[in-house]
C-alpha cells in the first residue's frame, strides 16, 4: 500500500511535474500534486507526494527532508489525514467574538442613554 507526503517551503514556481520528477528517483510516484491558490492559481508553497510503497517514501523522506531548492529548505514528512489537522478553512471569525454593545466612541445613537 502507498503513502501519502506532504512536501513544503517549495518554490512557488514549482510545478506538481517539477514535484514527480523530484520524487521518482526515490522510487515510484502514484502522484504528485502542488497546491494554487484559486483565485490567483499561483502555487501555495507545498504540496502531496503519493510513493507506490512505504519503503519508497521513507527513503524520499530521508533523502529530500532538509534539502534545499532555489533557496529554500525542504519540508518532507508523512501527510497527516484532513481529520487530524484539525479542521479546515474557516469562517474568518477570531476566537473572541463579535462586536457588541461597546461604546466606540462618536456621537450618541438614539435618547435611550440621555438624561435630561
Amino acid at each position: 500500500m502507498g503513502r501519502k507526503l506532504y512536501v513544503g517551503n517549495l518554490p512557488y514556481s514549482y510545478t506538481s511535474q517539477h514535484l514527480e520528477e523530484m520524487f521518482s528517483p526515490h522510487g515510484a510516484v502514484t502522484s504528485a500534486q502542488v497546491i494554487v491558490d484559486r483565485v490567483s492559481n499561483q502555487s501555495r508553497g507545498f504540496g502531496f507526494v503519493e510513493m507506490q510503497s512505504e519503503q519508497e517514501a521513507d527513503k524520499a523522506i530521508e533523502a529530500l527532508n532538509g534539502t534545499s531548492i532555489g533557496g529554500r529548505s525542504l519540508t518532507v514528512n508523512v501527510a497527516r489525514d484532513r481529520a487530524e489537522g484539525g479542521p479546515g478553512g474557516g469562517g474568518g471569525r477570531s476566537n473572541r467574538g463579535g462586536g457588541g454593545g461597546f461604546d466606540r466612541g462618536g456621537p450618541p445613537r438614539g435618547n435611550s442613554f440621555r438624561r435630561d
